[in-house]
């Protein structure tokens, strides 16, 4: 199975979605909309402080009765952030998000930020691997 320098490679047409923690929700909203992305990460400068995603929004905006134009990212982003390598499996990644509960995992090579990914991107690999080893076994049996 592919590491996730493999994966971010195959994703280096999508740019990084970034905000800064002085960004309004607002804005952060925009940005993830124009990108289709559910989640975007939050630089302060170069360094990550911490990730948005629409289930901070959902529970921490919405529900709280929060404007998002008046509401500044940093209040509400999440800012203990789980991070992987880029030599980390996609099996490593999906276990931590599965035992951490989260759904977008940055990816940092020491203290850069390389990408993120989410599950969506982890199951999409995992089943085309799937697919691959089906097709070998087959062609196997097939003699």
């Amino acid at each position: 199975m592919k590491t996730l320098k493999q994966l971010l490679a195959e994703k280096k047409d999508h740019p990084l979605v970034v905000v800064s923690p002085k960004d309004t929700v607002f804005h952060a909203l925009n940005v993830m909309a124009r990108h289709e992305v559910g989640a975007v990460m939050v630089l302060d400068g170069e360094q990550l402080v911490g990730i948005f995603s629409e289930r901070d929004y959902a529970r921490k905006v919405i529900l709280q009765g929060k404007s998002s134009k008046e509401t500044l990212v940093q209040e509400i982003m999440s800012d203990k952030v789980a991070y992987v390598t880029p030599s980390h499996s996609i099996d490593q990644c999906m276990a931590l998000m599965t035992e951490k509960r989260f759904r977008h995992l940055p990816v940092l090579d020491g203290e850069t930020v390389v990408g993120i990914v989410s599950i969506g991107d982890l199951v999409k690999e995992t089943i085309s691997a799937q697919r691959f080893i089906i097709q070998e076994l087959e062609r196997y049996i097939a003699g």
